[in-house]
């Protein structure tokens, strides 16, 4: 039976999941319910193991990790977002990395759709306002023959295609890959930015994707757009889209996710006008999460099997 380290269930979400059991039924199991904190704690919890299952993006995979690290051959990720592991070093170790695409794109592409009905209905205004015994009524925005702009088209940019469609939304598209879909009709990213009411992005965040969207992008957009990202927040320049919401260039936004999390005080886009956000748990149903948490260990399984798990690519 391989030896399998979580060193970060914190705060814990696989200690009361069916899939730790799956897990325990064919590895030995080092399991920790703190975060390592630092790459020398991360590399003592994992030195001996041939595989980790990694739960929180705070816990960095770097080279030196990798190094120090000769029995490890596969690290599986619950979750998408790959940006804290250093695939590059990974390969030159010999270690696969494995993720969970697409068992969390209902609940983020809901989340979405959520954010921007609670930004272009003000809902969080117009309840505050209510309950202070106010009767705000008036400058709604109504979504059925807007067009929806939509960066990225994975497994969640499709899904919140299908859910604009569903509230009578014309969408537009733009994707990183269009290879991979040649039945699509993929916009101009310029002409997206031009066209559309709702700007939602679904992109993985990459050196390729860090800062995708600064100043120049919210410039070309409408003055009465919205803006919803679900994705990471590196992907746009928040300074750049604080200073869009606060002089008019763009008409609101909604956020679950952000440069730096959780949102230290102080955050400048906490009082960016018209703006919903949420403390990146779009992804975090009781369905996504065990969903992926069982995949992450179908993962592992399959890895020391000799199959073909989920395998992330440069």
């Amino acid at each position: 039976m391989p030896l399998v380290s979580v060193p970060d269930d914190a705060p814990p979400v696989l200690a009361s999941s069916s899939a730790l059991n799956q897990l325990r039924s064919f590895a030995h199991v080092s399991y920790y319910d703190t975060l390592p904190g630092t790459e020398s704690a991360l590399i003592e919890r994992i030195r001996d193991t041939a595989a980790v299952l990694n739960i929180r993006s705070t816990t960095r995979f770097t080279d030196r990790v990798f190094a120090a690290c000769p029995e490890l051959r596969l690290v599986s990720i619950w979750g998408t977002g790959t940006d804290h592991v250093d695939l590059a070093a990974a390969a030159r170790h010999g270690i696969t990395v494995a993720n969970t695409p697409g068992v969390s794109a209902t609940s983020i592409a809901e989340h979405a759709l959520a954010l921007l009905l609670a930004v272009v209905r003000r809902i969080p205004e117009v309840d505050a306002g209510t309950r202070r015994g106010e009767w705000p009524r008036g400058r709604l925005v109504q979504l059925a023959g807007k067009t929806c702009g939509i960066v990225g088209y994975g497994a969640v940019g499709r899904e919140f295609a299908r859910l604009a469609a569903g509230v009578g939304m014309t969408t537009l598209v733009w994707t990183m890959h269009p290879e991979r879909h040649p039945s699509l009709q993929v916009t101009p990213l310029d002409q997206l930015y031009a066209q559309s009411d709702v700007v939602s992005f679904h992109l993985r965040l990459s050196p390729e994707t860090r800062g995708f969207a600064g100043a120049e992008a919210f410039a070309r957009m409408k003055p009465t757009a919205i803006v919803i990202n679900t994705a990471r927040g590196a992907i746009l320049d928040e300074e750049a889209l604080v200073g869009a919401l606060t002089n008019g260039w763009i008409a609101g936004a909604g956020l679950d996710v952000f440069t730096q999390e959780p949102l230290p005080p102080g955050a400048r886009v906490l009082d960016a006008p018209n703006t919903v956000i949420s403390p990146h748990c779009a992804g975090i149903t009781p369905e996504a999460l065990e969903a992926g948490l069982a995949m992450a260990v179908e993962n592992i399984r399959t890895f020391f099997t000799g199959g073909h798990p989920a395998i992330v690519g440069l």
